[in-house]
């Protein structure tokens, strides 16, 4: 379902280049929830935005559902990613004029010919995450916990195969920390695929395997 195959990516710098991520392979398939841990600058982030095509490898091969994503156009890999991958990031990233309703379809936009059940799919996500009675509320107006599980139902949106989370539970306190691996389990669960990079031990048991990464490498835990 994911797959990263000798996946390098290399940042100028002074006086040397930087090797972000070096010659590094790693394989996700249906089911599989996999966290990576790593200290800060290991290139945990920059692992995660080349899987979800957002920032193509200097060298190596990155699949997606048997896909490369950056063989496509901008606006194809756009639509690419809208359609198979939902991400999730520590700041939440919401829109902060717009209710909880409205930030969970806002990914609809990204694609075309969305079916016209979306908006009950969003208000079925909605409910599920525990937001029903938020539903018309800002991000503002909402806790922590509240904000990170309307950004997991934004990622759910467009039914992708692989949810990529950034430290999602990075802001939150322990009981919404639990909330929010729990909703990823059972995404895998139901047959998707999961990768979270983090520095939360309260993820580790919510994972079915743990890498752990360093200077721009991943080695088994």
């Amino acid at each position: 379902m994911l797959q990263l195959e000798n996946v390098t990516r290399i940042w100028p710098g002074n006086p040397a280049p930087v090797h972000a991520v070096s010659d590094l392979s790693l394989q996700l398939s249906s089911g599989e929830f996999v966290a990576v841990q790593g200290p800060s600058g290991c290139g945990k982030s920059t692992l995660l935005l080349m899987a979800g095509g957002l920032l193509q490898p200097t060298t190596g091969d990155v699949r997606i559902n048997g896909a490369n994503p950056y063989t496509l156009s901008a606006d194809e890999r756009a639509t690419f990613r809208a359609r198979t991958v939902g991400f999730v990031f520590q700041q939440f990233h919401l829109v902060p004029y717009l209710d909880v309703l409205d930030n969970v379809l806002a990914p609809s936009i990204a694609v075309p010919n969305t079916s016209s059940n979306v908006r009950q799919r969003a208000e079925e996500l909605v409910e599920h995450l525990g937001l029903g009675h938020r539903k018309r509320h800002v991000p503002g107006q909402l806790s922590s916990g509240e904000r990170q599980r309307t950004a997991l139902a934004r990622a759910l949106l467009n039914q992708p195969q692989v949810l990529l989370a950034d430290e999602p539970t990075g802001n939150l306190d322990p009981d919404s920390a639990h909330a929010v691996l729990g909703y990823l389990k059972e995404f895998a669960e139901s047959g998707g695929a999961v990768l979270l990079v983090t520095h939360d031990d309260r993820a580790l048991p919510f994972a079915q395997h743990v890498i752990h990464m360093h200077e721009g490498q991943v080695t088994p835990a």
